[in-house]
């Protein structure tokens, strides 16, 4: 474990904002994190935990507790469930992207589309990461997490995660650091269905199609970085967390009414009816590579905020703001922000 005082944040994030931690500690090894325990009981509140700060907002001023870096590392098959599915363990600090390139090549289906997801894996129970049709909730098991309200590890099956569209028990919570993780993914050579028209059209073939899960893969990462989507692929865009905002739920007086102005209304798995979030900010009147403070923009290829020079913490939230009030006035629909604020 390494312990540094007045750590610079802003690099650990891919927006490049924010001040300093008080200290950070950086966590590779599992058998260190009682240690860690012992000595961020010394530090004001609980914990800030960082994975690879890909959905994070830090305060210009920086966090005044303790931050903890997740940097464990480590996958391994575990068994194999009664249907046939095989478990597989993952620590809280090993990228999602390296997961899942394990898991293809292993010939294990259920994570392909998450594909240029950045972040750690730790992070994907948090707000139940998912795309294209595939979310943790489909796979997740259980995970292993130090309770700081109880003072002691505990172990959470999935249903215990409280897990819904982009939110979980972990959401907005440092009541719990994630230490491990198990999965359940079916061995197949075939992903399953692609049920998103993007990906399928980028594939060449039928929406509800199974295909070589490479194939899928690769299928994905395409769509991503058309959009902007995958870290490092746009040169312009990329100090980005991904989507600001959540696709906001709506009521049926209000899906009909969106749906008689052509707008994307889906249903979600967790029941909800919502609508594009990107779809919302177009109606109101945000175009492409609009300025909106100082230093804060939509991006050039989706209808997202990216940071630019001259960016601060204080501008990308006034920024998330403006459009929240905008996107209101025009639409009557209230946008929701997915980021987390330290």
């Amino acid at each position: 474990m390494r312990v540094t005082h007045e750590a610079p944040l802003a690099p650990m994030t891919t927006l490049g904002l924010g001040g300093p931690a008080a200290v950070l500690f950086e966590l590779f090894d599992p058998a260190d994190f009682p240690e860690f325990v012992a000595l961020a009981d010394a530090s004001p509140g609980r914990p800030v935990c960082l994975g690879e700060g890909s959905n994070v907002v830090v305060s210009d001023a920086g966090c005044a507790g303790a931050v903890l870096r997740m940097s464990t590392k480590g996958v391994r098959m575990t068994g194999h469930t009664d249907e046939g599915r095989v478990l597989v363990e993952v620590q809280a600090g090993h990228l999602l992207g390296d997961l899942v390139d394990t898991t293809v090549a292993e010939g294990l289906t259920g994570m392909e589309m998450l594909v240029g997801i950045p972040g750690t894996t730790g992070a994907t129970p948090v707000q139940n990461v998912g795309a294209y049709g595939q979310e943790t909730a489909d796979c997740l098991v259980e995970v292993t997490a130090w309770d700081w309200e109880l003072g002691r590890m505990v172990t959470l099956d999935a249903a215990a995660c409280g897990l819904g569209h982009r939110t979980s028990v972990f959401k907005h919570s440092r009541r719990w650091t994630l230490l491990t993780l198990v999965f359940a993914l079916r061995r197949s050579a075939l992903s399953t269905p692609v049920t998103y028209r993007t990906v399928a059209a980028a594939l060449d073939v039928p929406v509800g199609s199974r295909v070589p899960l490479d194939e899928v893969a690769q299928a994905v990462l395409a769509v991503r970085r058309s959009k902007g989507m995958v870290l490092g692929c746009s040169g312009t865009d990329d100090r980005s967390v991904g989507s600001v905002f959540l696709s906001p739920e709506i009521s049926p007086a209000q899906a009909d009414g969106l749906r008689a102005r052509n707008a994307p209304v889906n249903r979600f798995p967790d029941g909800s009816t919502r609508v594009s979030a990107s779809w919302l900010i177009r109606q109101a009147g945000f175009e492409l590579s609009t300025p909106i403070v100082t230093g804060v923009r939509v991006s050039s290829l989706h209808y997202t905020l990216v940071a630019d020079e001259g960016a601060t913490a204080a501008n990308f939230t006034r920024a998330i703001e403006l459009v929240q009030q905008e996107v209101l006035h025009r639409t009557g629909v209230r946008l929701t922000s997915e980021l987390d604020f330290l």
